[in-house]
C-alpha cells in the first residue's frame, strides 16, 4: 500500500509499496491474486500459483488481440508474458471464456467461479444501503444514481472536470428526469476512473451553466472517487450510469436500472477499436446527448428493460450468485 495507516482486517499484512516490497513479497508469496497485468520484470516460481481475477469480465472495451492495429508490440509482450504465468482466470460466463484466447491471449485453466467483488452486489443490499446514506449524511429514502464515466486517452481529450462540459451529461436536468420517472429526491455520486481523480478533482466547480448547476453540483452531487472500494457504494444505489464500462454489466446483476451516456461512442471505437458489444442493442438504454437521455429516462420500461436482462445474462451464461469469493477460497485451500 502506498498508505499503510488504511484499515484492514487484522489477519491481513499491510507492507508499504517499494520496489523491494514488491519483490520481496511477490517472490516469497504462495499465492499472487490481480486484476491486472504483472510487468515484464515479474518472474514466477515453481510451486506459486497465480490467480487472475481481471476487473472486466462482460464488458464493452476490446483487449489486447481484439484491438487489432492499435495493439502495440511492447502490450503484446506484456500481455504474452502474464498470461504465460496464470494458473487460472476466474470468469462468471461461457461469453468471458469464450474471449480469452484473443482478449487476453490465454488458453488456460478457467474457473467459472462468478465475480467475487460482485457478491456484495447480489446478496442482501440492507445493511449496505443503510450505512452509505449514512455515511453521506443523506435522508433514508434518497435515492442514488452512481456515474462512472471511463478514461479518455489520446484524441479523445483527457481534461474533464465536474461541470457540464465536454463528455457530462447536464446533472441538473438528469436529476430532474430521475425524479420525474421514479419519484424521490435523487443524488449523484460522481465516480472518475483513477487516472482522473488526481487530474481534476481541485477543479471542483469551475465551469458550469449558470445557477442552477452549480446549486446541483454544490448540494446534490457527491465525488466518490476516492473510496477505495466503488462496489462498496455501487450495492447502495438504486440506478447506475456510465459510458464504456465494464461496471454497467456488474452494476446490471442488481437489477437496478443501468444508462449509457456516450456522447462520443463514434470517436470512441476510432480510438479504441470496435466495441465488443454494438451499444444500441444491449438492454440498458443509450443517449448520445442531454436530450434524449431525458428522454430514454422518462420513458424507462421497467418490464421490458428486466426481461432483456434475463436474456442476456441466458445467452452468455452469466453467474453471479454471490457465492463466487466463497468458491475461490475453497480453490485456494485446496490447492495448499
Amino acid at each position: 500500500m502506498n498508505d499503510v495507516a488504511k484499515g484492514f482486517p487484522e489477519e491481513i499484512k499491510v507492507v508499504r509499496n517499494t520496489l523491494w516490497n514488491r519483490a520481496y513479497q511477490l517472490s516469497t508469496a504462495h499465492f499472487w491474486i490481480d486484476n491486472s497485468r504483472k510487468q515484464l520484470e515479474a518472474r514466477k516460481r515453481r510451486g506459486q500459483i497465480y490467480i487472475q481475477t481481471w476487473h472486466a469480465k462482460l464488458g464493452f472495451k476490446p483487449t489486447c488481440l481484439d484491438r487489432g492495429k492499435s495493439f502495440s508490440r511492447i502490450a503484446y509482450l506484456v500481455s504474452k508474458h502474464d498470461s504465460d504465468m496464470i494458473d487460472y482466470v476466474l470468469s462468471n460466463s461461457k461469453w468471458y471464456d469464450d474471449t480469452l484466447p484473443t482478449g487476453m491471449i490465454y488458453d488456460g485453466s478457467v474457473l467459472r467461479t462468478g465475480s467475487p467483488r460482485c457478491d456484495i452486489l447480489v446478496n442482501d443490499r440492507t445493511v449496505v444501503r443503510k450505512k452509505v446514506r449514512e455515511a453521506y449524511h443523506l435522508e433514508e429514502d434518497a435515492k442514488i444514481l452512481m456515474y462512472a464515466p471511463t478514461f479518455r486517452g489520446g484524441s479523445q481529450g483527457t481534461d474533464r472536470a465536474i461541470a457540464v462540459n465536454q463528455g457530462f451529461p447536464d446533472f441538473g436536468r438528469l436529476l430532474g428526469a430521475l425524479e420525474k420517472r421514479f419519484g424521490g429526491t435523487w443524488y449523484l455520486f460522481l465516480r472518475l476512473h483513477p487516472q482522473l481523480v488526481a487530474r481534476n478533482m481541485d477543479k471542483g466547480a469551475e465551469g458550469g451553466t449558470g445557477e442552477r448547476d452549480s446549486d446541483v453540483r454544490k448540494k446534490r452531487i457527491l465525488d466518490v472517487s476516492r473510496v477505495d472500494d466503488m462496489y462498496e457504494i455501487l450495492a447502495g444505489c438504486d440506478a447506475f450510469m456510465t459510458d464504456y464500462s465494464s461496471a454497467a454489466f456488474d452494476a446490471a446483476v442488481m437489477k437496478i436500472p443501468v444508462f449509457l451516456y456516450a456522447d462520443d461512442y463514434g470517436a470512441y471505437e476510432a480510438e479504441r477499436g470496435r466495441l465488443l458489444w454494438d451499444l444500441r442493442e444491449l438492454p440498458f438504454p443509450l443517449a448520445l446527448e442531454d436530450e434524449e437521455l431525458e428522454r430514454r429516462i422518462l420513458g424507462f420500461d421497467e418490464r421490458l428493460y428486466l426481461d432483456k436482462l434475463d436474456a442476456l445474462f441466458r445467452e452468455t451464461e452469466t453467474v453471479e450468485d454471490g457465492r463466487a469469493a466463497g468458491r475461490v477460497a475453497d480453490v485456494i485451500c485446496g490447492e495448499r
